[in-house]
């Protein structure tokens, strides 16, 4: 029994000592992927690094920024304006209550008082509607 638990013995420390092999090459697989990582890393933190050096130099790039920040200011403007001069037709009533109370083309501003006068025979809420678009239309303030 005693060369039987040898044997024994001996096969297990042969598979201990594969064992050991094995888990000593996978410690160096794991090694080497563990330094390309650690290169990858050190690459992207070196990039992060550079980037305030690279806007820094790169005065044309915030000078373009800066004129592209203008034109948009500028083109916001203009369609500011363009809404302004679009063409503002007043509706039908709107245009008979103008067309009976006034002599005025409707060019011109009304007066409030002559504007109020003529509105009286209407309700509380045609009188709202009928001055909204009258302010909408650039004819009262």
């Amino acid at each position: 029994m005693n060369e039987e638990v040898m044997q024994q013995l001996m096969a297990t420390a042969e598979r201990l000592a594969n064992a050991a092999e094995s888990l000593d090459r996978v410690l160096g697989r794991l090694d080497a992927q563990q330094d390309a990582l650690n290169t990858k890393v050190d690459r992207i933190a070196a990039a992060v690094a550079e980037q305030p050096e690279i806007s820094a130099r790169g005065e044309g790039a915030r000078q373009l920024q800066e004129r592209v920040a203008e034109l948009e200011k500028s083109n916001t403007d203009l369609k500011a304006q363009a809404a302004r001069a679009a063409r503002k037709t007043l509706p039908p009533l709107v245009s008979a209550i103008l067309a009976k109370s006034c002599d005025e083309g409707g060019s011109e501003k009304l007066d409030k008082s002559v504007l109020d006068k003529t509105l009286q025979s209407l309700s509380v809420e045609q009188r709202i509607a009928v001055k909204s678009e009258l302010a909408r239309a650039g004819i009262i303030e």
